[in-house]
């Protein structure tokens, strides 16, 4: 069956989301932003969007309603959502906030779609290839959930909310740290007149044997060999910056103290 959806929410997400739904026979119908410009936006990327101007879906012919914004007004837009039944489905998209903050709703069947992914507007996805978690209230809005996760997804997984905060901290570690790490180590070659390409096959390289091998296996460096004269070198070289220095050494402290000598 190829259910009827809404989004409240037009940013990085739903721009990509609805229209996979859309791709996959769903029919993504109303968009609801705060942003006219965005939703309008959104909607011309639509078979048959259209743009909603307030909360009140009282009168919506769609079952399932995805609430993709900032996790700090989900709470609030379920308070003043208005679904058309009680056999609506209302879903966020968050990994972090819980499937609890959407029980202000007057809903039985409330639940999760995560895609694990980092989404931007500019940047093309695939969403087969992408993991999608789903979590609901009922076994019944479950099953549907999963049924729409499988139809633009070829791995679908139910956890529950201890599970998806736990998988949002590990993807903070492997995606927001690792990236901010890149920028830092552009920022020092910049610093230094460097070409910021002369990294690039390092970090392919890095990633690529990381999932062949495991990150414990492919890890190398002057923390993982107790290298304390050269660990002192390169925080003589941040010196001047105590912040990025801090992190350095406690980031070296915790590879040294993973990898005693007596093991390797």
């Amino acid at each position: 069956m190829k259910y009827r959806i809404s989004f409240i929410g037009s940013g990085n997400l739903a721009w990509h989301l609805a229209p996979a739904l859309d791709n996959a026979g769903f029919v993504v119908g109303e968009i609801y932003s705060r942003d006219r410009k965005e939703s309008k936006a959104l909607v011309e990327r639509l078979y048959q969007g259209e743009i909603k101007k307030n909360l009140d879906f009282s009168a919506s012919g769609s079952d399932v309603f995805f609430i993709a914004v900032n996790d700090d007004a989900i709470e609030e837009i379920a308070q003043e959502i208005i679904l058309p039944t009680e056999d609506s489905i209302l879903v966020h998209t968050s990994g972090s906030r819980s499937m609890g903050i959407l029980s202000y709703a007057a809903v039985e069947n409330i639940g999760i779609f995560y895609p694990l992914q980092t989404f931007s507007k500019e940047r093309k996805v695939l969403f087969d290839k992408i993991p999608i978690c789903v979590e609901a209230s009922t076994a019944w809005a479950e099953g549907i959930l999963q049924e729409i996760g499988s139809g633009i997804s070829q791995k679908v997984v139910t956890i529950d909310s201890d599970q998806r905060r736990a998988l949002h901290v590990a993807a903070v570690f492997a995606n927001n740290f690792v990236n901010h790490c890149l920028r830092v180590a552009g920022d020092i070659m910049k610093s230094e007149k460097l070409d910021h390409e002369l990294i690039h096959p390092l970090v392919v390289e890095t990633i690529r044997k990381a999932f062949e091998i495991g990150p414990a296996n492919a890890q190398t460096g002057p923390a993982k060999r107790h290298d304390f004269e050269t660990l002192d070198e390169h925080l003589d070289y941040l010196a001047e910056n105590d912040e990025l220095a801090e992190v350095y050494r406690i980031f070296s402290q915790y590879i040294v103290d993973c990898y005693p000598l007596d093991d390797q």
